[in-house]
């Protein structure tokens, strides 16, 4: 049997009694301190579950008198079919205490917006789109920079029925084409250029690209471009646009419960990423209810998650808004200019609840960063973790040197639901090593490869039943084709995640890793196909494979390449391709470790096997290995692990 993880962390009975997740299981029968019963009855009674959570939510619009119609399999449930609600409306009209957002940047700058002056930027901003012929169901297409604008804007697109897909600025031309151009996209909001670590990078290429796929009618710039700059499209300020509309009130156009808010983009394991379209009011119910419930974010509390405007998180954290809470954003590099800059924003702005990535506490560990020997922190009450497994060394060292007192929550979701299906209970206590548990309404289990359930040994992580905020389409995937194979292939009838995980006796669960080919460093979901179409344009370059390695409680890139018979792997060839990719995707994209090889390895229908070299690198025992047509050469991955170092 798996050994019981020590608990660092139990809440006291004072404490579990004053949050809302107490509230809302006694209001529905249950004892404060019962959180398995309230989560099983969430998950075999949804009809009265989803109701409740609407009305102790307190969600603007009119619910409908149907809350759950399921149907014959998870794709074909829907919640709430009857109901209108605007995403924005929820947003704006709880105002809570204190200003709305706090933007800061790695430069030092900080800005400040009030409730009233939030409302009165996001009216100017939707009448300009109005005024623009932005109609419902358009698509809105940014390169962003986490700060104030970029809030705004969504927040207006989403109060006229628009449809906003965003990345961040530090995207190439291709990466960002990739994602953006697929949507058709009337409009284009970008920065003309972004700052990082004290240095200023310019992005008209990449907003040209997006650009020239689409029929674009107009770039709004978020400031000032380069004297030099060259757009393809009209392009004006976001400045001069709004500046015809004076604030007025907000006509939010209420739409139906399914109604698409935000388009987010898989990694691109296969081919050009995923589009995934999320609807509006699942994003808004599950946001909301993992912010009041599983975080306990009140009225006027300080939420801060150190995010890009490219991950799943920035669309969580801005929804914090409907919570009442104060966001706090910041732009650029969290080590900038010194290792303490998050500790010192935690003092600065009070922040109750912080999230960042599983990869910032370990370095700060390795580091021997302490901020309770530095630090007040008087504020914090939460510290979220997500982005890859949170070692239990690194709870270790959050509670002896961060905070003794402090809900510990590491949770695991993913783009593909803009959500959590694991995460944080405050009225659980904290074991090491572990994520507390499932969230209200997520029926979650581990699968063996015959797709029976186990527990106390790895397994696929799978959901059992549909909920609010599972995609309610691809883009372009008009039978639901693709839809299917991404989720459903493994188990019919089951949501297969892509993750290993462990469910442990105590409710708990422990993530292992990805199960799949997706890429996932530092937490941020990478495909594959995204380096090969960099890498493989290189001419001394025949053809690549890229795994990631599992390393020090995180996972890096490994590349290998098979090169020309007249080319070698000079220190030339290597900067060639890390700048190739990280000029045409990402920085994020770059392998830690680059390694030429002889053959890669196939299946018989030709496709390269990322699984195949990965299990190898891994010392890990290949589950097929008659389906590809040389197997033989895995035999020159083995021992590799060591040779990456």
């Amino acid at each position: 049997m798996t050994e019981v993880a020590e608990i660092l962390w139990q809440p006291s009975l004072e404490r579990i009694g004053g949050t809302a997740m107490a509230r809302f299981a006694t209001e529905a029968g249950f004892a404060a301190t019962d959180y398995a019963g309230l989560h099983r009855w969430s998950v075999t009674e949804p009809e009265p579950f989803y109701s409740r959570l609407w009305d102790f939510l307190g969600i603007i619009g009119d619910k409908g008198s149907r809350t759950y119609a399921p149907g014959p399999d998870q794709i074909a449930t829907r919640f709430f079919p009857e109901a209108s609600l605007n995403y924005t409306e929820n947003l704006l009209a709880r105002p809570g205490i204190g200003p709305a957002i706090i933007a800061h940047r790695d430069d030092g700058t900080r800005r400040e917006l009030s409730w009233p002056e939030l409302q009165d930027l996001v009216s100017r901003v939707s009448q300009a789109m109005t005024a623009s012929r932005i109609v419902p169901g358009d698509r809105i297409a940014a390169i962003v920079t986490n700060d104030i604008e970029a809030i705004a804007v969504y927040l207006a697109s989403a109060a006229i029925g628009a449809v906003w897909a965003s990345c961040s600025p530090d995207f190439g031309p291709s990466g960002a084409a990739d994602r953006l151009g697929q949507i058709g996209p009337k409009l284009i909001v970008a920065v003309p250029g972004y700052s990082y670590s004290g240095k200023r990078f310019d992005i008209t290429e990449s907003i040209n690209a997006v650009a020239e796929t689409a029929e674009v009618e107009r770039i709004v710039l978020i400031g000032e471009p380069a004297p030099d700059a060259r757009f393809s499209r009209p392009a004006v300020t976001l400045a001069d646009w709004v500046a015809p509309h004076a604030p007025t009130t907000i006509r939010y156009h209420r739409q139906g419960f399914d109604a698409p808010l935000a388009i987010l983009f898989s990694s691109g394991t296969t081919g050009k990423p995923k589009c995934i379209v999320h609807r509006t009011g699942g994003l808004l119910l599950q946001h909301l209810k993992e912010h009041v419930l599983h975080c306990d974010v009140r009225p006027g509390d300080r939420l801060f998650y150190y995010t890009t405007c490219g991950w799943m998180m920035w669309n969580w954290l801005v929804t914090g808004l409907a919570a009442g809470a104060t966001l706090v954003t910041f732009d650029g590099n969290p080590a900038f200019p010194g290792p303490t800059r998050m500790a010192d924003l935690i003092d600065a702005e009070d922040i109750a609840i912080f999230g960042t990535s599983a990869r910032y506490i370990d370095s700060c560990r390795k580091a021997g960063i302490r901020p309770r020997q530095t630090h007040c922190l008087t504020s914090l009450r939460a510290l979220l973790s997500t982005g890859s497994p949170l070692l239990p060394e690194s709870f270790d060292h959050v509670y002896e040197n961060w905070k003794p007192d402090l809900h510990l929550a590491s949770i695991s979701g993913g783009t593909d639901i803009c959500a959590c299906f694991l995460g944080g209970v405050p009225t659980l206590p904290v074991r090491r090593g572990e994520l507390q548990g499932p969230m209200l309404g997520m029926d979650m289990a581990t699968f063996d490869s015959d797709g029976r359930q186990v527990t106390g040994v790895p397994g696929e992580l799978v959901s059992r039943v549909a909920h609010p905020s599972m995609p309610l389409s691809f883009w372009g995937d008009t039978a639901n084709q693709r839809y299917r194979a991404a989720y459903f292939e493994r188990f019919p009838g089951v949501w297969a995640h892509g993750d290993f995980a462990e469910q442990r006796v105590t409710g708990g669960f422990v993530i292992q890793g990805r199960s799949d080919t997706t890429l996932k460093p530092g937490g941020v979901r990478i495909g594959t196909a995204e380096i090969y179409r960099q890498v493989e344009a290189i001419p001394e370059v025949l053809e690549s494979i890229a795994v990631g390695q599992d390393w020090e409680g995180d996972q890096r890139i490994v590349l290998f390449v098979r090169l020309r018979d007249d080319a070698a792997l000079s220190d030339e060839l290597v900067e060639t391709i890390r700048q190739r990719i990280r000029t045409g995707a990402t920085p994020r994209h770059v392998p830690a470790r680059i390694i030429a090889i002889a053959e890669i390895p196939r299946t018989r229908s030709g496709k390269i096997s990322e699984l195949a070299v990965r299990d190898t690198i891994h010392g890990r025992s290949i589950a097929n290995d008659s389906a590809l047509a040389n197997p033989e050469c895995l035999a020159l991955y083995r021992g590799l692990a060591a040779l990456a170092e």
